[in-house]
């Protein structure tokens, strides 16, 4: 959502407020110390950028005060900041950098050896905690908001280059305006009520769209205070949040999973936090972490590029997410055809009855806030084709217009020429007792299509049972006659991306030839036995009968 304001005037409105802004460890800033400190980095900033070059800067940064620091410093410039993501390595990394055209990387002493041996041609790299970076930023102290701009300041200025993570091909820097993250920030703070008083405390990297857009901007629109965890850390996470007083918190991915899988305590409710904002969670999830914790988890849908929105409302169907935002024109279409798809049938216990034919790509054919991705027209025109922008996400829509995630398009398993979803396989996974994590993805079937395998992450302590896991799977009514797993993976954690979402990508490409156990239910009827290095043998010799690769 654009704004009709801009971040730099968020930014500069702190001043002479001096109720606490910043919390790191023991660190604690006011407000008006955050805009001070913004104003010397802006004016540093202007001195250190090129002229007639890109008003760029990269932050290879974990959570630390740095980092909103020159967040707010690149909006009293006109600046942008991309976030690099320290999980990358060697050409891939230095292929991010320069793809950005910042001429200042900021970046920390942990992160230096990512840096060896990398060509960076016109790059200066600033070290924050060290004695030079201290004394190189010293003369500025005295800056004021609005003293140094090194590109006009407004609405329409690019303040993010935010790295999407996808499963092919190098990643997209999306772009994301001032009037877009002041705009996102104020719609979040006032969907949720955030006061001044409260405190978001933010353990997502901050190289991510989420912790920046949901997490930071809403505080910053609200006059809250945040509180950062240069990584997110489950068994830390209840202590930070009574340390800081925190109130609210974002998650992708696992994270609700990995803090689900911390031994309880009796003091489990002992705090201050009062709501929690994400994707991925899962309904079954969310219910625990309410009765566990006593916080309200609100599942969301957002693109990172900004082209579309789901809307938690009240009456929202349990699996549900919402229905579109008002000023969005969702439909759920044909990838191939842009056909729009038949609305969802549902059976005993919420089985999705039709998902060949209700199961589609989301797609906004409205108008949408999407501001493309720096420097790549190609996938500009793949995002927005036909008009539309295209989420390359699976939904199905009810009767009623409300909207069930179903995963990426890539997560889509053609099962004996059936149409699967990942998510919703997933999800009910998810409601056995012993799994801490599920993933779902197809691998090859030896004649044609695809196989539906699952990787299992077990509570702490658990043990696969593959009788009591055939009769978990037996009594979930909403389970198709093709979703059970053909392969079941066991893995002591689930492997993940730098943002906490699992590594689809990985385990597709391990499929079941794969360290660790695997169970193989070989004749389709529920019985569970290993993958024994014979039965690999024999089912591979199978794939080849049929010349199919794997």
């Amino acid at each position: 959502m654009r704004g009709t304001g801009t971040v730099a005037e968020l930014v500069r409105r702190q001043w002479g407020d001096h109720r606490p802004a910043l919390k790191h460890g023991p660190t604690v800033l006011s407000h008006h110390q955050v805009v001070e400190g913004a104003a010397a980095r802006a004016a540093l900033l202007a001195d250190l950028l090129p002229r007639g070059g890109e008003p760029h800067l990269g932050l290879l940064l974990d959570n630390t005060p740095e980092f909103p620091l020159w967040l707010s410093a690149a909006a009293l410039a006109g600046a942008a900041v991309a976030g690099i993501n320290p999980t990358r390595r060697g050409p891939e990394l230095a292929r991010d950098i320069l793809h950005t055209e910042a001429p200042v990387l900021i970046t920390e002493r942990a992160h230096l050896p990512l840096l060896d041996g990398l060509e960076l041609p016109g790059v200066r790299v600033l070290v924050t905690d060290t004695e030079a970076y201290a004394a190189l930023l010293a003369p500025y102290a005295g800056a004021r908001p609005g003293d140094a701009v090194v590109a006009p300041v407004g609405a329409d200025s690019r303040m993010l280059l935010y790295f999407t993570s996808g499963s092919t091909g190098a990643p997209k820097a999306a772009i994301c305006t001032q009037g877009r993250l002041a705009g996102a920030g104020a719609s979040l703070a006032g969907h949720f009520g955030v006061r001044p008083d409260d405190v978001h405390y933010i353990c997502m990297p901050m190289f991510h769209g989420n912790a920046v857009l949901a997490d930071w901007a809403p505080a910053l629109a609200a006059g809250a205070a945040i509180a950062l965890r240069p990584r997110f850390s489950a068994s830390a996470f209840l202590d930070d949040v009574r340390g800081y007083g925190a109130t609210y918190f974002t998650y992708v991915g696992r994270a609700v999973q990995y803090l689900l899988a911390t031994p309880e305590r009796p003091d489990d409710r002992d705090h201050p936090l009062r709501l929690g904002f994400g994707t991925e969670a899962g309904a079954v999830d969310a219910a625990r972490f309410q009765e566990r914790f006593g916080v309200r988890l609100v599942e969301g849908y957002g693109s990172s590029e900004g082209g579309a929105a789901i809307q938690r409302t009240p009456g929202t169907p349990p699996g549900a997410i919402g229905r579109a935002a008002p000023a969005d024109d969702l439909a759920v279409v044909d990838p191939d055809s842009g056909e729009e798809r038949a609305p969802a049938r549902f059976g005993p216990g919420g089985r999705l009855l039709n998902g060949d034919e209700a199961i589609g790509e989301l797609v906004n054919r409205g108008s949408t806030p999407f501001e493309g991705y720096w420097r790549n027209p190609e996938a500009d025109a793949e995002r927005a084709r036909r008009g539309w922008y295209w989420t390359g996400d699976l939904f199905y829509r009810d009767a009623d217009g409300f909207l069930y995630f179903a995963g990426r398009t890539d997560d889509r398993l053609r099962v004996d020429s059936e149409n699967l979803a990942a998510a919703t396989i997933e999800h009910i996974l998810a409601r056995w007792e012993e799994a801490a994590a599920t993933a779902v993805y197809a691998v090859p079937d030896p004649v044609t299509g695809d196989q539906v395998m699952a990787a299992l992450a077990l509570r702490a302590g658990a043990v696969f049972d593959p009788a009591a896991f055939a009769a978990f799977l037996r009594a979930q009514p909403d389970l198709g006659t093709k979703m059970a797993p053909r392969f079941v993976r066991i893995l002591d954690r689930m492997p993940v991306t730098a943002t906490n979402k699992i590594h689809r990508v990985a385990l597709r490409r391990a499929g079941f030839r794969c360290p660790g156990p695997v169970w193989w239910d070989r004749d389709g009827d529920g019985s569970y036995a290993p993958l024994d290095e014979e039965g690999l043998a024999a089912l591979l010799e199978r794939y080849e009968e049929h010349g199919r690769a794997i």
